[in-house]
Order: structure tokens, then C-alpha cells, then sequence
């Protein structure tokens, strides 16, 4: 019976933390991870200020749970999609950027990417929390730089030999995409990085047919 009651408590207490969690990152996309209070995360979930405290201890706790729970997010909607549609190589490299273009598009974080605006605010900002943001954009990139070395190393992009290079190119065209749709409240700058991406691919010698797709998804 103890048992029972310690594993209900827990299950709620879960609940409660995914609950919370939900609603910080999508406020920190907006206001910023250092906008993050124990109180207006109070207000906006329903929650008491004492129990938020209980579950997160510390606002740099908070920060760090909600640096975590978007990546988890940002792996759920770009990453897992393309790894279960495509194999490795050229058509997994498109599915990525196709996937993280409508992440972007379709505001998964109410504030366009979470990790480019998280970027930003804790780029000068030594700590736990910047290398958090820094370990989970390292990943990616990484993810990403291995995709492209599998289609170079399948001879689908012949002219390639420098896949950190382009992946640094890539998330140029990405990055700058997601700032300017948000600052014109436009669709149209994720579809001039298609094009920009399918440029640099097609120059390297991609198959046209394979990455005339790419920004297809987006939400207007």
C-alpha cells in the first residue's frame, strides 16, 4: 500500500514536471531562459510557487530541465522523423533539412527555433546552462556532419570534401531563415533557404531529383 501511494505521488509529480516543462520552453523561446521565473511559470500553469520550487530546486535548475526538455523536443520533430522515412545518405541529409525547416515554419516553440534564440542570449554567458545549449547544438551539428559524410562516402555528393564546412554553410542559410520570418512575420525566408540549400547541394553534384524537395513542408 506504501508502495502504491509513493508510486502515485511520483507518477503525479512526473506529470506535474512535464506540465510545467511544456509551458517554460515555450515561454523561453519567447522571453528567454533568463525571463524563466518560478513565479510566472506559477501563474501560467496553475501551480504553486513552493511546488514548482520543490520540483526544480533553483532557477538555474529550471533553465537546465528546460534546455533538456527542448532538445528532447527538437529530436522528437526533426531528427526521429527523418531517421524512420530515410537511409543514411543524400535523401536522409534532405529529409534533416526538409524536417527542420517546417520545426521552424510551423513554430514547434512559439519563438521560432529554441536553440538559435537560446544561442544568442547565452552566448557571452558562461555556465552550466551555456553548456547545456552548447552540448545540445554540438549534437545536432554533429548528427547532421555525419549524415553528410554518408552520402559523400556513397558518392552522392561528388564534389564534396569538407562535410563540417557545409553543414556550417547549411545552418547559415537555417539560422538566418528563422530570424527573418520572425522579424517579418513570413513563410517566405524558409523558402529562399530551400532554394539556398538546394544551390549548394546541386553544386556539389546532388541528384536534382532527389533534392527538389526540400522546404516542401512549410506551413504557408
Amino acid at each position: 500500500m506504501v508502495q502504491e501511494v509513493r508510486d502515485g505521488r511520483r507518477a503525479r509529480g512526473d506529470e506535474s514536471r512535464r506540465a510545467i516543462l511544456a509551458r517554460a520552453v515555450d515561454a523561453a523561446s519567447v522571453n528567454g531562459l533568463d525571463g524563466l521565473t518560478i513565479g510566472s511559470l506559477a501563474d501560467a500553469s496553475g501551480h504553486s510557487k513552493s511546488g514548482i520550487a520543490t520540483l526544480f530546486g533553483s532557477k538555474e535548475q529550471l533553465q537546465l530541465a528546460t534546455v533538456s526538455a527542448a532538445r528532447e523536443i527538437f529530436i522528437d520533430t526533426v531528427v526521429t522523423p527523418a531517421r524512420t522515412r530515410t537511409e543514411r545518405g543524400l535523401a536522409r541529409v534532405v529529409e534533416l533539412i526538409s524536417t527542420w525547416i517546417a520545426y521552424s515554419d510551423v513554430r514547434v516553440f512559439r519563438g521560432g527555433c529554441f536553440f538559435a534564440a537560446a544561442s544568442v542570449e547565452f552566448d557571452a554567458k558562461p555556465g552550466a546552462v551555456r553548456d547545456a545549449i552548447i552540448a545540445a547544438n554540438t549534437e545536432w551539428e554533429q548528427y547532421l556532419t555525419a549524415s553528410i559524410r554518408s552520402a559523400m562516402d556513397a558518392g552522392e555528393l561528388p564534389g564534396l570534401d569538407d562535410p563540417a564546412q557545409l553543414v556550417f554553410e547549411l545552418l547559415s542559410f537555417l539560422e538566418a531563415a528563422n530570424t527573418r520570418s520572425l522579424m517579418q512575420g513570413s513563410s517566405a525566408p524558409y523558402a529562399r533557404a530551400a532554394t539556398a540549400v538546394r544551390t549548394r547541394l546541386l553544386a556539389l553534384g546532388a541528384d536534382p531529383d532527389v533534392v527538389a524537395g526540400i522546404g516542401e513542408r512549410t506551413a504557408a
